[in-house]
């Protein structure tokens, strides 16, 4: 597969937050991310945190009051998936600390993948799953295949 970017894997990814320090709370002791140093040249409030090979990167909102509000939890929604070695665990846990949950189940061929999706403390959807159970299996790509989406209909 070609590469034009050289891009070799996720760096981080950024959350705006109402509370920073609510969002490192949840980030560092329930999913288990390490607060690390931020360059002194950043001039705005915010926190990063490291683990798992990947970096959040939380940024204070200028104005918490007008943030979405916190939806309901659901699958579809935007989200974050974490793969997990015991579901049971999770679960668990989340019950422990009186956490609103849902429970999905993915299954194709015989192999299921269990899922339980829930909120940070913005309402940004976390999934943990054991989603390694399910092979990546590549689709064909066709060499006429463009990346970039051909708009036929003006409608759009």
């Amino acid at each position: 597969m070609d590469n034009p970017l050289g891009i070799t894997s996720l760096n981080h990814f950024s959350i705006v937050c109402r509370s920073v320090e609510k969002s490192v709370d949840f980030y560092q002791n329930f999913l288990g991310f390490i607060p690390i140093r931020r360059p002194g040249s950043i001039d705005f409030d915010g926190a990063w945190l490291f683990n798992y090979g990947i970096g959040i990167h939380l940024l204070q909102s200028e104005d918490p009051d007008k943030m979405p509000p916190i939806s309901e939890i659901n699958p579809k929604n935007n989200h974050l998936s974490f793969q997990c070695e015991n579901m049971a665990n999770v679960e668990k846990r989340l019950e422990g600390m009186n956490m609103e949950y849902v429970k999905g189940r993915v299954e194709e061929g015989g192999i299921a993948v269990d899922q339980i999706f829930f909120h940070d403390p913005d309402g940004l959807t976390i999934e943990i799953c054991d989603c390694d159970n399910l092979p990546m299996v590549p689709l064909k790509i066709e060499p006429s295949s463009t990346l970039i989406p051909t708009v036929i209909d003006s409608k759009i």
